[in-house]
């Protein structure tokens, strides 16, 4: 088992391809998309907001995930409902998830 980041972003679902597209750019190379129900800080259920929501689950290395947190504080935090929050986990073959930054 080896530590890798996660990061969980939480946004609404019309901004699936873009995030998706600007995720590639920032360098990650997969990722777990979902559809998300809940309610946040503003006390709106998701049926309220049309489309709902998705969460998106990204493996990476401490320099891909640096670029998504400049990519979502650059372009989405002021502007969309997005959550977003980072944790360390335990994962098997983490080779599958480290960019070519910390391959060497």
């Amino acid at each position: 088992m080896h530590e890798i980041d996660l990061l969980t972003i939480v946004t609404e679902s019309i901004l699936k391809e873009r995030l998706i597209a600007d995720l590639k750019i920032a360098g990650a190379t997969g990722w777990t998309l979902s559809a998300a129900q809940g309610e946040g800080p503003r006390n709106r259920r998701v049926s309220e907001v049309e489309g709902g929501n998705i969460r998106v689950e990204i493996l990476a290395d401490p320099v891909t995930i640096a670029r998504i947190w400049d990519m979502l504080k650059d372009s989405y935090f002021s502007n969309y409902a997005v959550a977003a929050w980072q944790s360390t986990v335990q994962v098997s073959r983490a080779d599958r998830y480290l960019g070519n930054e910390s391959q060497g």
